[in-house]
């Protein structure tokens, strides 16, 4: 990734879960030691299936939605010269990968940059990894709430956004995110949303009452797995109508 840094997906939950996985094998061994196998197992298991859990996310985060939005971005078949917008781009995954289909357009990623949601999340490391991948001639960045978003109405070809929607709280808040989303497309545009679980249907049914066409929900698969099969990831698309 051309010495680009992206580092992790909410670092403060993967640092409880390992102190939580560390804390049940910790238990194990001294029951163990101090009692007897059979005492320890539940702990040892706990423990271990937790480590599993971990193991899947860790690799969602560093390699896995890198090859998943490789593909997705892939699949497009691009022009070139689209102008897209990255709802909550942190530092860059998507939205470098996208500026690099994009020669002659513009790649635009829009965040608050909140560290809770990503490690060493600020604006300035996502013009570094822009400039290490290359890109940076055609990648603008600017801090904004979702649920306001400061761009005028039809003013993309493309709305991309990977694992942010659901950090929002509330559905009504959500659907505010959506809608922004959808007014600021321009006719024909395409809107993508990789999210959690069950939000990307809660998306659909907005997008449904703002009569966009197309409209998809599916799964990406196990490697966008955050914790377990129960937790997927899935990808909503969908489209403007190019004419009201």
């Amino acid at each position: 990734m051309s010495g680009a840094r992206y580092g992790m997906d909410a670092p403060y939950g993967f640092g409880f879960i390992g102190l939580v996985v560390l804390g049940f094998w910790v238990t194990g061994l001294v029951m163990a030691v101090t009692a007897d196998l059979a005492a320890a197992l539940p702990a040892l298991v706990s423990g271990t299936l937790l480590a599993g859990c971990l193991a899947l996310s860790l690799h969602a985060t560093l390699r896995g939605k890198f090859l998943v939005w490789r593909d997705v971005l892939n699949e497009l078949d691009l022009r070139g010269d689209e102008r897209l917008l990255d709802l909550g781009c942190g530092r860059g995954a998507v939205l470098l990968a996208a500026a690099r289909h994009l020669p002659q357009g513009q790649a635009v990623g829009v965040d608050l940059w909140r560290g809770r949601d990503q490690s060493g999340n600020t604006p300035a490391a996502t013009l570094r990894n822009a400039r290490a991948e290359g890109v940076a001639d055609r990648v603008h960045v600017q801090g904004g709430d979702l649920r306001r978003l400061p761009y005028v109405e039809a003013s993309f070809d493309l709305v991309v956004s990977s694992l942010t929607v659901h950090t929002i709280f509330g559905a009504d808040a959500r659907a505010q995110a959506i809608t922004e989303a959808y007014r600021v497309l321009r006719p024909g545009g395409r809107l993508l949303i990789a999210d959690l679980a069950r939000t990307p249907r809660e998306y659909a049914a907005v997008l449904a009452r703002l009569n966009a066409e197309d409209i998809h929900v599916r799964g990406l698969g196990w490697r966008v797995w955050w914790g377990s099969p129960w937790v997927p990831t899935r990808l909503l698309t969908a489209r403007k109508p190019a004419t009201p």
